[in-house]
């Protein structure tokens, strides 16, 4: 069997390096200009990581060549990147048995779409696959277990990746027939590890971080259910798992972004600093005008929206979050 990893960043060298043993062939494929010679000459990275792949692995920049024979096909690119992606895997042959697993956490701007829908926009015969959960991918470069979730609407084709994708000890993989719910949790989740992050830079305590984390939470369950999701998937692994897992942990590059706005840092200097994509700051954006379409509240997400795209300072963000009205918990 042929993996084919589209995404020569962290999480899809880290995914081509744990799954070298469940295939007989693996490729991965980036951009020209995203292929380091470090990479493509001795198969090896890094920045930010330190990746080592297998010498089985197959480095290109060639797309057709990349997708040829491969049964399973991990879209591990930006979220911005998934619509262009889509439309060179026609061009390149994209046959319609082979199956597309989308592992970006995020939401298309202007669309608002999930990325199983901006992949049905561009590749209306496939049945993407999502798989999301805790994942962080220095955790497993460094042989920690975890588990995630893996979705489609064939639980056929969600079964065949669960198959082949868990890694004993290592990996493991749980199917889940509700898309909406898997793709939600995993990208409305970054939004509250910003927020997280902000939390802790400020110094405001396990107590606040735990308040957070609650009223966060509550706004991705008010928003997923509004949009189709069920209840119970939110407080499974790509929803409360994930959450936990990005907003305890300086390894999470959303939560990195949050510590440093929390210091006073502006998110252009921050994204700078950084040199990767965090999808907490655009789905910040996307959040919030999906909580406006749906006329519901959403004040978490608001003022991390306000923190990254507003010159608010991290003290106003604390005290509109504690002096709005009270309420009723719900």
């Amino acid at each position: 069997m042929k993996l084919t990893v589209l995404g020569p960043g962290c999480w899809g060298l880290t995914l081509a390096w744990l799954l070298t043993d469940n295939f007989n062939e693996i490729c991965v494929w980036g951009r020209t200009q995203d292929l380091s010679d470090e990479l493509k000459q001795y198969k090896r990275t890094t920045k930010p990581l330190t990746v080592e792949l297998n010498e089985k692995v197959e480095i290109t920049d060639n797309l057709s060549k990349a997708i040829d024979g491969a049964e399973i096909i991990l879209l591990v690119v930006a979220t911005s990147g998934i619509r262009p992606v889509c439309q060179q895997l026609k061009q390149a042959g994209l046959k319609e048995n082979q199956i597309l697993v989308n592992l970006s956490k995020g939401l298309e701007l202007p669309s608002l779409k999930r990325m199983s829908e901006v992949i049905k926009d561009e590749l209306p015969e496939s049945k993407p696959v999502i798989l999301s959960g805790p994942t962080l991918a220095k955790e497993i470069l460094n042989g920690c277990p975890t588990a995630a979730s893996v979705a489609c609407e064939d639980m056929n084709i969600a079964e065949f990746v669960q198959k082949h994708l868990t890694v004993p000890s290592k990996f493991r993989l749980y199917t889940n027939p509700d898309v909406i719910g898997v793709e939600l949790g995993g990208s409305l989740k970054n939004v509250i590890a910003i927020a997280s992050g902000f939390a802790d830079a400020m110094n405001l305590g396990d107590n606040c971080r735990g308040a957070l984390l609650t009223r966060g939470m509550a706004e991705i369950v008010r928003i997923s259910i509004a949009l189709g999701a069920h209840p119970s998937t939110l407080y499974g692994l790509s929803g409360m798992g994930d959450l936990i897992a990005t907003c305890s942990s300086p390894l999470s590059r959303n939560y990195t972004v949050g510590s440093l706005l929390g210091r006073g840092k502006k998110i252009d200097d921050i994204l700078n600093e950084l040199g990767s994509v965090a999808e907490g700051v655009k789905t910040s954006k996307a959040l919030c005008e999906l909580a406006s379409k749906l006329n519901l509240e959403v004040p978490v997400s608001s003022a991390i929206y306000e923190a990254v795209y507003t010159d608010i300072t991290p003290q106003e963000v604390l005290n509109k979050l504690m002096n709005r009205k009270l309420k009723r918990e719900n």
